[in-house]
């Protein structure tokens, strides 16, 4: 499959909110800090479960970045997600101006597992107990997918292409590679890419029932640490991670600066949940990217995966990635956000490109909060607790979720592609 970069995509800027940061830059300042977002949840009971800790945001307070706006409509996963589309647009210069231009079109394209599942509970949950006539037609509108990303296009009057992925864990990054093909394919010139998810007790529960939280399995400790020899599981979190990607001609146009650009892309599917399936979907999606981008293994300067504290995931991800980059994978400099974040879901992988847009300025790349060493079988011997100076040139996040989906982003410093054929 031959690789088109006519189209340049580039990075222009970056929102977050997470239970460590509420601003790109704060977000990798924080995870070299040594911070972490794990703590007792507050926002729902956890009595009797064998599972206390999550990356809960709080405190949180939608006006202080929203303003006086009707917040009423809106529930918590889009206001999370209003949070980090403002931050992402004002730093690349959409001003409400500049988006009210008639010839300027700004999309959004929105990784999430579920949206909004404390909505759609709630929603259900009024319809069975009290009548459909006592149910919110608030809530209905948010009881959808692509609720948030609606919102976010109402809210920021975005009028350009408006979709939503889910691919569980994937969500994010695979949002960031459609939107680059959009723009790629000139079907867009500017896109919102990244993801969200909101913390609630149906998620937290389901989780927990579904045996993936730390110490759901009676466990008398919670160790949510990837690659650790004692991972019992991961803490749920929530946050939303976004960047503004554009047409580089369009952005040099605008004149804006150039925080990274997205170099290549690829995904695929396990379809059976096997180290064998799992490990090789990983696997392929990363040559994909590789293709798509014009490199090849050795050009991989550092790692940023989604491994979560999750016992086969974090393995099967791992024997991915030293599959498909070769011997050299093992002594790769790792960083696996989770550790101090939480397994953020749909937003992971939004959290994790923002993430590298520090380590691709700063040349430092986080290390794994907590891991001493990676467990035996684990072939990333490269993740440590220590940050680590890089040669921060091209940067590889990759993720796999439960349900199969594997996705891989390559994102490049600036002037990085000079010199590289495709």
């Amino acid at each position: 499959m031959a690789s088109d970069h006519d189209r340049r995509v580039v990075i222009t800027g970056a929102g977050v909110l997470s239970a460590i940061a509420d601003s790109a830059a704060g977000l990798h300042a924080a995870l070299c800090q040594g911070k972490s977002g794990l703590k007792p949840i507050e926002l729902f009971s956890t009595e009797g479960l064998g599972c206390h800790q999550a990356g809960e945001i709080r405190p949180f307070e939608p006006r202080d970045y929203l303003g006086e706006r009707n917040l009423r409509p809106i529930d918590r996963t889009s206001r999370l997600l209003l949070v980090a589309a403002g931050q992402a647009l004002a730093a690349a210069g959409w001003t409400p101006e500049a988006l009210a231009a008639g010839e300027n079109e700004v999309g959004l394209v929105l990784g999430t597992t579920f949206c909004s599942v404390r909505t759609i509970a709630e929603f259900d949950r009024r319809g069975l107990q009290l009548g459909p006539s006592y149910a919110s037609p608030f809530d209905f509108a948010n009881s959808v997918i692509n609720a948030a990303a609606g919102q976010a296009a109402i809210w920021f009057g975005l009028r350009g292409l408006n979709t939503t992925i889910s691919a569980g864990e994937s969500s994010g990054l695979a949002a960031i590679g459609y939107a680059t093909g959009q723009i790629r394919g000139g079907r867009a010139a500017a896109v919102l890419a990244g993801g969200v998810e909101e913390l609630c007790f149906e998620s937290f529960v389901g989780h927990y029932r579904a045996g993936r939280l730390c110490g759901s399995h009676g466990e008398s400790e919670e160790v949510p640490v990837p690659f650790h020899p004692r991972r019992n599981g991961f803490a749920l979190a929530e946050g939303a991670a976004l960047l503004m990607l554009e047409d580089a001609e369009a952005a040099a146009a605008r004149g804006v600066p150039v925080l990274a650009e997205v170099r290549g892309h690829g995904g695929a599917f396990a379809p059976r949940r096997t180290r064998e399936d799992g490990a090789g979907a990983v696997a392929r999606a990363i040559l994909v990217a590789l293709e798509d981008a014009g490199l090849g293994p050795g050009d991989v300067d550092c790692l940023s995966v989604s491994a979560s504290g999750s016992v086969e995931s974090d393995l099967w991800e791992a024997v991915g990635i030293a599959t498909a980059l070769g011997p050299r994978a093992a002594d790769l400099p790792v960083a696996a956000i989770k550790a101090q974040l939480g397994e953020a879901l749909g937003a992971s992988g939004g959290l994790q490109a923002v993430a590298l847009l520090g380590t691709l300025r700063d040349g430092m790349l986080p290390g794994v909060a907590g891991l001493a060493e990676p467990a035996a079988d684990i072939p990333l011997r490269g993740a440590g607790a220590e940050n680590r100076r890089v040669r921060a040139r091209w940067a590889l996040a990759t993720s796999l979720s439960a349900d199969g989906h594997a996705s891989a982003v390559i994102l490049g410093a600036p002037g990085a592609a000079s010199g590289v054929g495709g």
